[in-house]
């Protein structure tokens, strides 16, 4: 599926997913993926440090079944998009906030290192052979956080999130299941 972005330029369709926990945003995204054919990639940013989340990567591997291929990437997506946009017809990301999540307890990046980690996702985004889909998590409608790690995490999830969607085609925002587009 060839979409026009700009007058000049041929690409794939880029798209952005985004949604609260449990709001369908995930399922939406792979029903999304699963229009195109196989070979599908799904690039997954979580990390199974406990048993409860290893059950549910498993879980989800079986959802997904036949037809997909997965990378466990918690931190290098843009490398695994650059990599790979070839091989797939899509690539599905989930998801943005784990990556973030990641980034602030494994690396922790400042702001200047995570802007640069962003827009390097961005550029693969922009270069990638493949449609992909993003998914992320709307956080920044609830309180304010009442912890300095967690107001940097609200903050950096709102960036991430503006600048993917400036960078994408298309946005929807899924609330109790039911998409709502955006962009």
């Amino acid at each position: 599926m060839n979409l026009t972005r700009d007058k000049n330029k041929q690409h794939k369709l880029l798209t952005l997913v985004l949604g609260g926990s449990k709001s369908g945003k995930s399922q939406y995204a792979q029903n999304l993926s699963e229009t195109y054919p196989a070979p599908r990639l799904f690039i997954a940013t979580a990390r199974a440090l406990d048993e409860e989340m290893k059950q549910k990567i498993e879980r989800h591997k079986k959802q997904r079944g036949p037809g997909w291929c997965t990378i466990e990437e918690p931190l290098e997506i843009a490398n695994a998009v650059e990599h790979n946009s070839n091989k797939y017809s899509v690539i599905l990301i989930d998801c943005i906030t784990l990556w973030i999540s990641n980034m602030i307890l494994k690396r922790e990046v400042n702001q200047d290192e995570f802007e640069i980690q962003v827009n390097n996702l961005c550029k693969a985004l922009e270069k990638a052979l493949c449609p992909v889909i993003v998914v992320s998590n709307e956080v920044g409608m609830g309180i304010v956080p009442d912890t300095p790690l967690s107001r940097k995490f609200r903050e950096y999830s709102g960036l991430a999130n503006q600048q993917i969607a400036k960078t994408v085609d298309r946005v929807t925002l899924c609330v109790a299941g039911l998409p709502l587009h955006l962009k």
